[in-house]
């Protein structure tokens, strides 16, 4: 099998890099481990930045974005049993996001893809990328049971954190940054409507909680937990009961309660891998980068990755220059680097220290004091929480 370009991994970051090559002209070939039952059924994040809800409009991925998506113009803020709305659109010039599911968004990108777009292959599980210096690297995988090699002029690795693409690279080459929080996320899937209209970022005198929505019927919830927190010490009760307390203020409001149809505990890690090429191998998504999921950062990464790995595609297709591709690395990590220590400041903001102290919990309302009452401080968020432009 031969293509230009080679995509391993056939999440949102695979999938819309092929739908932008297809729409310029630019064969490519996914190879996805997983079935397509298993890919549009993985429950992942669900806030679109500006520029990633702007990339699916232009790629024509947008469809049943534009009348399923939920619009937000900001956020609430919730500490000291007080409410604070951030305008995003009057801190950015206009600027929103958008909640639809990462479910969704993957239906609509494989529908695309197999309706009118190069090959996508399920189960196709890649073993190796060999030769990623050379002007003809290849991938070998194995689909329906036969071993087979895909060669390529390029290969991009979106095949995750424990995908093979970022193993290829050289040891010696490979410089990684990480940091592990002490605490995890209890989420959870609720059949009741929203309790409120936009998300809801919460500190509370146990821990930090997040409301969040998938549609107009169905809540998603978080609650700060101890890492090695089992789901199944939690009942519903318990769940509801310490949620209400977290986001309890001041004011006429309620948590709605429904029955609980998904829990899950989620790990909190920034993690950053340099660089992002070696020779013809490109890395994208988390494959290269995560981030806690405090500030929706994680999949808008991949996606920002993805389009200016595009642009340089079809730059090199249009011009032959590989300007564009050679300053990849460099344009994708300035961002990566922001984004990162954008989630790491909402994530100390929010969440109680285990190792805490009177100073620490002091420290963490006077940060919610400043952005709550300078508009600095809420122009600073919101720009890095609606995403900052792409630096092209």
């Amino acid at each position: 099998m031969r293509t230009t370009v080679g995509i391993i991994g056939g999440g949102p970051a695979g999938l819309l890099l092929a739908r932008l090559l297809h729409r310029a002209g630019i064969a490519c070939v996914v190879l996805e481990c997983r079935t397509r039952a298993y890919v549009e059924q993985r429950q992942r994040a669900g806030m679109l930045e500006q520029g990633t809800v702007d990339a699916l409009r232009e790629c024509g991925a947008a469809e049943r974005l534009e009348i399923e998506g939920l619009v937000h113009h900001g956020i609430e803020l919730r500490f000291d049993r007080e409410r604070h709305h951030i305008d995003f659109p009057v801190l950015t010039g206009g600027r929103t996001v958008t909640i639809y599911a990462q479910t969704e968004l993957v239906k609509d990108l494989v529908a695309l893809q197999l309706a009118d777009g190069p090959p996508l292959l399920f189960e196709a599980e890649a073993l190796a990328i060999e030769r990623p210096e050379s002007d003809s690297p290849r991938v070998r995988f194995v689909h329906e049971g036969q071993e087979q090699t895909l060669n390529c002029d390029y290969v991009v690795g979106c095949d995750g954190f424990h995908g093979i693409a970022r193993g290829t690279f050289p040891a010696e080459l490979s410089r990684t940054y990480e940091h592990d929080y002490p605490y995890s996320w209890l989420g959870i899937l609720a059949d009741v409507a929203p309790s409120c209209e936009e998300l809801v970022y919460a500190r509370g005198d146990s821990g930090f909680a997040l409301h969040s929505m998938r549609s107009p019927s169905v809540s998603r919830l978080y609650l700060q937990v101890p890492n090695d927190t089992d789901p199944g010490d939690w009942p519903d009760d318990r769940i509801w009961d310490e949620l209400s307390a977290r986001f309890a203020i001041d004011a006429d409001w309620t948590l709605e309660r429904g029955p609980i149809t998904s829990k899950a505990v989620t790990t909190m890690r920034s993690y950053v891998h340099e660089p992002m090429r070696h020779g013809r191998l490109f890395l994208a998504g988390d494959a290269a980068h995560i981030v806690p999921p405090t500030g929706a950062k994680g999949l808008n990464l991949a996606v920002s990755d993805v389009r200016v790995l595009a642009r340089g595609f079809v730059q090199l297709h249009l011009t032959g220059s590989s300007q564009l591709l050679d300053r990849y690395g460099e344009l994708c990590l300035s961002r990566v680097w922001q984004a990162t220590r954008f989630s790491y400041d909402m994530t100390r903001m929010l969440h109680k220290q285990p190792d805490g102290d009177a100073f620490e919990d002091r420290l963490q309302l006077t940060r919610l004091r400043r952005i709550t009452s300078s508009r600095p401080a809420a122009a600073e968020l919101a720009a890095n929480y609606t995403g900052l432009p792409l630096a092209l």
